[in-house]
Formats: C-alpha cells, structure tokens, sequence
C-alpha cells in the first residue's frame, strides 16, 4: 500500500505552494544577516527576495546546516502519520545529511514499527528540486517506498547541474573563485562554466565570453549529455538569481533545441539560502543526463 511521506528541504528552489500541492513536506533552512535570522522563504512572500538582494548589497548573509535536533523533530512528527523517505540538500553543499542520519537512527529505535529512510542527494538548488519532484511522480505511480528510494539512489547521479554566471563578485565574496580570477573574468566579461561533480561539489570547468555564448554552452552540454540527446524526452527545470531575461533566453534556447521534452521548461527563483553564496547574475540547468564525471 502507497502511503508512506515523502519529504525533502527548502533548498529544493521551488515555490513552497507546488511543493505542498504534492503533500511534501519541507524543512526549512535559514540564514543570518544583521543579527537576525530569515527563514527560506520559498516564494510564500513575494518581498522576501527584494528584500534579500537589497540586504547582499550591504553584507553576505551567513547560512548554516540543519542541526540533529531539527530533523529529530522534523522526523518524529512525520513518523506519528506513517513511513518517511526523506531526501537530504546535497553533501557537496552541506553536511547536514550528517544531522539527519543521526537523528533517523535514534528514531528508528523509539519508532519500529515505522521505515525511516533518508538519501543524501547529492544535488543542489533545482537539481534538487527535480529529483524530489520525479521521486514524486513515482509514488504517485503506486511505487512502494523501498522501490522509490531505489530509483532515488540511482538517479541522483543522473541529474545533471549546468550553470553559468554573469555577476562574479558573490562567488569571490563568499570563497567560491579567487579574487583575481573573478576580478578579470568581470573585465574581460567572461562567464565561468560550471557544474556539480559525482560527489555533488561545484567545479568550474570552462569559460566563454558573455551570456549568448554561455547559452549555446549550455545548449552543447545537454546535446552530449542528456538522455537520448537531441530526442531528451525529460522534463527541464531553470532557476536563476534575479536575473530573469537571461533564464528566460535559455528557456527559448532549449525548448528550440530539444522540441520532445516533457512539457515545457521550468523557471525557479534561486531560493535565500544557496543565492547567499551566488549572489544574482547566475543561471542553472538540470536535466536527467549520463552519470557526473
């Protein structure tokens, strides 16, 4: 019987109301800025965002791991309903799949009549985001909870993470590129080429000079290593941080490009937390692909 819960965290970078509307629950990240603590807010306030892009031109927010405790409570109020398969905001990003596995094997032993599994899934933003949605589209299949975590095992290494960036200055703030590095990319109006590796880690491969070429980059990438191709027959998600003209030049791009895809294109905003890091200017793709290098 298909009656166990799914549930994921709010890094997933999509709208909390679509994410409900499938009965997933969600635990939420926060981040720190002036001394105060913001929850992610996943689109639920539509100020929340322009609030928070004013707030990064005066400081970078701080943003930490969801702590034992948090998912110890998280956890036990769904395991009162029923089984739970929860799947974790990649290591490669944090270690919070640290805190949920500790939490899940303390309550394995006050829950056993109830199956607790959590997956660490080793993607980021809306990578994340499609992986929890097509593990979605399984239970709502009548997949069991054993034979949906399975796949999740499986094709979490499929989800391919492309991006780009036209706003440099976030990525050296927060250590992510050299000073340097951004300083002359900047200059030289260089997009870095980046994606996530097998371990889930963001590893910037290739350059191009400007946002049209970074596209067709992109367009290139999904031709090598999209499922079938040109004939991807997937679904596409987008996110982007406060730069909609150039997500929205990629959606046409791909849809032009890849004519057999499982409905059209997605657009997400790039949620607090992970924009803590990024900064605007940055445009990502994901798609089921080959495995990551």
């Amino acid at each position: 019987m298909n009656d166990f819960i799914l549930s994921c965290e709010s890094t997933v970078d999509m709208p909390f109301a679509t994410v409900n509307a499938r009965n997933i629950p969600v635990l939420f990240y926060s981040y720190t800025a002036g001394g105060k603590e913001y929850v992610d807010d996943m689109d639920r306030d539509p100020e929340a965002l322009p609030k928070f892009y004013e707030l990064l031109k005066k400081e970078i927010p701080s943003t930490s791991q969801i702590n034992e405790i948090q998912y110890v409570d998280f956890f036990t109020e769904l395991l009162q309903k029923g089984d739970v398969l929860h799947i974790v905001f990649g290591s490669g990003m944090t270690k919070s799949i640290q805190g949920a596995e500790s939490a899940a094997e303390k309550l394995r032993e006050k829950f056993p009549e109830r199956k607790l599994i959590v997956i660490d899934s080793l993607c980021s933003s809306s990578g994340y985001g499609l992986l929890v949605d097509a593990a979605a589209d399984l239970k709502d299949e009548g997949k069991t909870i054993d034979e949906v975590a399975e796949w999740v095992n499986e094709a979490r290494h499929k989800i391919r993470h492309e991006f780009f960036s036209t706003d440099l200055k976030y990525f050296r703030r927060s250590g992510r590129m050299s000073g340097a590095t951004a300083t002359v990319a900047t200059v030289l109006n260089i997009c870095p080429i980046l994606h996530l590796d097998a371990a889930g880690k963001i590893v910037a491969y290739d350059k191009v000079r400007g946002k049209r070429n970074a596209i067709n980059y992109i367009i290139k990438t999904m031709n090598e290593h999209a499922e079938n191709g040109k004939d991807y027959s997937g679904k596409v998600f987008i996110c982007h941080s406060n730069t909609i003209e150039e997500a929205m030049d990629t959606k046409k791009a791909i849809q032009k490009n890849f004519p057999k895809m499982n409905g059209e294109v997605q657009i997400f905003n790039i949620g607090t937390i992970i924009a803590s890091h990024t900064g605007p200017g940055t445009v990502a793709v994901f798609f089921f692909g080959d495995e990551r290098e």
